[in-house]
C-alpha cells in the first residue's frame, strides 16, 4: 500500500482535547505544499488558557460566529483526505510535535465521525530528526531544526502556514536521510 504523507498542524484553546477546543486545522501534502486544507472551528468547549489564545491570535467569540461547526469541519477534512489520497494508498499523519496535534485530530475525528482516517499512529518530525542527526531531544525544537533546514523560519501559529513549513522541514530531512547526509 502506498503511503501519502499529510503534514498537519492545529491551534487549540489549551493543552488537552478533553478540556479545551481545537480552534483550527491546517494540512498539506508533503509532496505538494500547495495542496492544502484549512478550517477554523467553532469552539465546542468554553475552557481556554489565555496564553494559548495569545499564541494563535484566534478569538473564541469570532470563531463562535464564523467558525465551522466541529462536525462540518471534520467531515470537510475527511472529504479532503479522500480527495487527495488515492484508493490504494494510506494517509500518514506527519507533524512537528505529532503527539500534540494527533491527539486533538484523533479525538475530534472519533467524537464527530466515529473513526480516524489516519488510524492510531503518527510520524513525528522531531523524533525523525533526532534519529537521523543524533542530536539530543532538546535540539529538536522548530528553532533548532529551522536554523539548519529553513533559514531560521519560525512558526507563525497559523495552522496552515505551520503545516506547510513543517512539511518543508520533513522534505529536507527525508532528502538528507535518502542521501546519507546529516545536518
Amino acid at each position: 500500500m502506498n503511503e501519502i504523507y499529510i503534514c498537519v498542524d492545529v491551534e487549540t484553546a489549551g493543552p488537552i482535547p478533553g478540556q479545551f477546543a481545537m480552534l483550527s486545522i491546517g494540512a498539506c501534502l508533503v509532496d505538494d505544499l500547495a495542496i492544502t486544507f484549512y478550517a477554523e472551528l467553532q469552539p465546542d468547549r468554553l475552557d481556554f488558557l489565555p496564553e494559548a489564545l495569545g499564541i494563535s491570535g484566534l478569538s473564541l467569540e469570532t470563531l463562535k460566529q464564523n467558525g465551522l461547526a466541529p462536525l462540518a469541519a471534520m467531515q470537510a477534512f475527511a472529504e479532503w483526505l479522500n480527495s487527495v489520497v488515492p484508493v490504494d494508498s494510506k494517509p500518514v499523519f506527519v507533524a512537528l510535535n505529532a503527539s500534540f496535534d494527533w491527539m486533538f485530530i484523533s479525538d475530534y475525528f472519533h467524537r464527530y465521525l466515529g473513526y480516524n482516517p489516519f488510524g492510531h499512529s503518527a510520524l513525528d518530525i522531531k523524533a525523525y530528526y533526532m534519529g537521523l542527526t543524533g542530536v539530543p531531544w532538546s535540539e529538536t525544537s522548530m528553532k533548532h531544526i529551522s536554523s539548519h533546514l529553513l533559514n531560521e523560519k519560525h512558526l507563525v501559529h497559523n495552522a496552515l502556514r505551520d503545516a506547510q513549513d513543517q512539511a518543508e522541514i520533513f522534505q529536507e530531512i527525508m532528502k538528507q536521510s535518502q542521501n546519507g547526509q546529516h545536518s
